[in-house]
């Protein structure tokens, strides 16, 4: 089977000839450029470069090397917009090593930390020395009394998240974007036989934390209701014309989109259920379900945390894949995920503990652990093989090796 073949074999609850594997096909898979770094030297890897296509995350594009030594099944269509010279720039990251900085975000050191700052000046997003990924500094509309939303497009500008864009969305403001965008996913299609998944977003809970920050949006949607469904009825507005241009140009040139909303903590679900059903599941099935009147393209969304109480609603909405599948979190275990949503739901992750076990495990704890996910999640198809996240820094090589090779020693 090739890549593209085994990951749609998967996500159709077949079992395909063995286990898919996925790094970096959307920006919670991949990997830190510094442990990037660390893996080439230790392999001996010379050349290439470390592109930074997540700032925030600080997080690298895979080479053609990596995804080769792994087996890796899935690419993001981002990959393909980051091969113009001049939108990089020499850089070094926390440790020291050396990487590639987008041009296109204004990053400066200011006196002990990494800032961006957008075009009027304000800091966006900071990186203290010793920290070693950006935080949001910036909530555009915290603080603020707003009931016209007819002007969220330019609040949207100041998230760090969206102006901090990947390869794929620098070139949103082009006039012939979406003509590019088409033009870009039909070739890839073409010359990969990999799984492309592209990364649309379409985030709603979180957006509204990115605009409000995280404490303000949460007793907003509860105090404020009527009001947080006017700027969310917005937020949805200009999601659903993006994404109609978007299906219009890709069509099934792509195999998944990515939408993502975190929408647990690693101890509950962040909302009350109920709160889920009525402001949000509404909205996501009007996204979801316009991927599925357009195409065949599987629909995937990346929700951390204890989310165990949403997916029944998520796959009424049309969801198709989950995402990290945090099995590390309050009512997550595999066995029961597995049994209650495992004909309906394919779950991209859960496939070893990024969060204790890969950094600080052995490469014997790192093989055992793996096994004992993939026994579960594999059976029956619906699973792509991914470390629950990024693989954070400070991992040691050994232990992604390790972690490699178990998943790609097993058979159906």
């Amino acid at each position: 089977m090739t890549g593209r073949e085994r990951i749609l074999t998967a996500l159709n609850h077949k079992e395909p000839d063995k286990l898919p594997m996925d790094c970096g096909a959307m920006r919670s898979t991949g990997i830190s450029g510094m442990s990037y770094n660390g893996l080439k030297k230790y392999l001996g890897v010379t050349g290439g470069s470390t592109k930074m296509y997540d700032v925030m995350q600080q997080l690298c594009i895979p080479e053609e090397w990596y995804l080769e030594r792994f087996s890796i099944d899935a690419i993001d269509l981002a990959r393909v917009f980051a091969d113009n010279p001049d939108d990089w720039q020499d850089w070094k990251l926390p440790d020291g090593s050396p990487a590639l900085l987008p041009t296109w975000m204004n990053i400066v050191k200011e006196d002990d930390e990494w800032v961006c700052r957008d075009n009027d000046g304000e800091m966006l997003s900071h990186m203290p020395d010793g920290v070693t990924y950006f935080s949001q500094k910036y909530w555009p509309l915290a603080g603020k009394e707003k009931e016209d939303f007819s002007d969220l497009d330019l609040y949207m500008r100041k998230n760090a998240w969206a102006f901090m864009s990947d390869p794929l969305w620098k070139n949103a403001d082009r006039p012939d974007f979406f003509t590019l965008l088409g033009q870009k996913a039909k070739e890839l299609s073409r010359v990969t036989d990999r799984a492309v998944m592209m990364g649309f977003g379409g985030n709603l809970f979180e957006n509204g934390q990115f605009l409000y920050r995280t404490d303000e949006f949460l007793v907003n949607l509860l105090i404020q209701p009527d009001n947080m469904d006017k700027m969310l009825d917005k937020l949805l507005e200009m999601h659903l014309e993006t994404l109609e241009k978007v299906l219009d140009a890709v069509g099934n040139s792509i195999d998944i989109i990515m939408f993502g909303d975190d929408l647990g903590t690693q101890s509950a679900p962040m909302i009350d259920p109920d709160l889920y059903k009525r402001v949000f599941y509404p909205r996501h099935k009007k996204m979801f379900q316009m991927v599925k009147n357009r195409t065949d393209v599987k629909v995937f969304l990346h929700s951390c945390g204890s989310i165990k109480p949403f997916l029944p609603d998520l796959i009424d909405a049309g969801l198709d894949i989950i995402n990290p599948v945090q099995t590390t979190a309050a009512n997550m275990d595999p066995l029961e995920l597995k049994r209650e949503f495992g004909k309906d739901l394919a779950f991209w992750g859960g496939g070893v503990d990024t969060q204790h076990l890969l950094p600080n495990g052995t490469p014997e704890e790192i093989r055992a652990d793996v096994r004992k996910n993939v026994e579960i999640f594999m059976k029956d198809g619906g699973f792509v093989f991914n470390q629950i996240h990024n693989i954070i820094m400070g991992v040691p090589p050994e232990n992604i090796i390790a972690m490699y090779e178990e998943a790609n020693s097993i058979r159906y």
